[in-house]
């Protein structure tokens, strides 16, 4: 077992604890299949709600908040019946819209993994605004059902009334919807291709700059993020924050960064370079390789 669940599974209820322990090998990211929930539900005796509540402490283990100190942890349940965890993250030093919050972890980690319908957001402190916001630019946003510890299950609506989204801006395909862009790059790149595949399926539909970083560890794994932009323009996650994000949740330290790759579209009407490599020189002593490419 990771050493950063020890404190946390002295938390859960004991039949939680023995069965979970196993699934938090060295290679566990917060991702669990709806076989694996199933399972734990009948070992545990418990609902399925009641599991995710449960789980939260191991969500809020992947925390990374050296600013607040403030551990939140989020699960997102996803069509399939995958969950997907999350926490929030802060780069230490740094202006705080560097920072990842809980529910955008948990909900890009499921979109990343190729979930197409966040169905539950599991979270053991109410979303801020800023949260509340990101949901609603997902697919049926409003309808997704909010779990908090003792309070009732309650959709979106009931946390954002009369909120302005995609619809208001005529934008018919929301974040997390099938969709991909074409770009004219050609490369024998690993790196460059793994960013210009990950920079067609970001989500860009109010300025057009679709863009995604990749990160590379000196071990030779990668780790990235696609720009998700939302109708309130600053709850935007950024595609740095999302792949430090992805490998904060991997339990790898930003020092392992041996290599970053930028890739947004030349036709955008924002550039994402700046904010880029602010983050990264925040957690690397790593340049920035910048590469802009022309939509088909």
């Amino acid at each position: 077992m990771q050493d950063r669940f020890v404190n946390c599974i002295a938390q859960l209820p004991q039949a939680l604890a023995d069965n979970l322990v196993p699934l938090l090998h060295q290679d566990f990211c917060g991702h669990i299949d709806a076989q694996q929930v199933a399972d734990l539900c009948a070992a545990t005796n418990m609902t399925t709600d009641q599991l995710l509540l449960a789980m939260l402490p191991v969500a809020a283990a992947l925390a990374k908040p050296p600013i607040s100190e403030f551990y939140v942890g989020a699960i997102a349940k996803g069509q399939s019946g995958d969950i997907y965890m999350g926490a929030n993250m802060e780069l230490n030093g740094e202006a705080l819209f560097h920072s990842v919050h809980a529910e955008q972890s948990a909900i890009s980690h499921a979109w990343l993994s190729g979930e197409t319908v966040i169905e539950d957001v599991i979270v053991n402190f109410s979303p801020c605004g800023h949260c509340r916001q990101f949901m609603n630019e997902l697919v049926s946003g409003q309808n997704i059902k909010i779990h908090l510890p003792d309070q009732a299950i309650q959709p979106l609506s009931h946390y954002l009334p009369y909120a302005f989204g995609p619809s208001d801006l005529d934008i018919t395909t929301p974040l997390l919807s099938k969709q991909q862009q074409e770009f004219a790059l050609e490369s024998a790149d690993p790196m460059v291709i793994e960013a210009l595949d990950q920079a067609s399926l970001s989500y860009a539909p109010y300025t057009g700059s679709y863009a995604a970083v990749v990160l590379e560890t000196k071990d030779g794994q990668t780790f990235c993020g696609r720009y998700a932009e939302n109708a309130a323009f600053n709850p935007s996650m950024l595609p740095m924050q999302m792949a430090l994000s992805t490998m904060s949740r991997h339990n790898r330290d930003f020092s392992e960064i041996n290599r970053a790759v930028l890739i947004e579209s030349g036709k955008g009407k924002i550039s994402l370079v700046g904010a880029t490599m602010d983050a990264l020189h925040a957690v690397a002593v790593v340049e920035l390789e910048h590469i802009v490419v022309d939509p088909v």
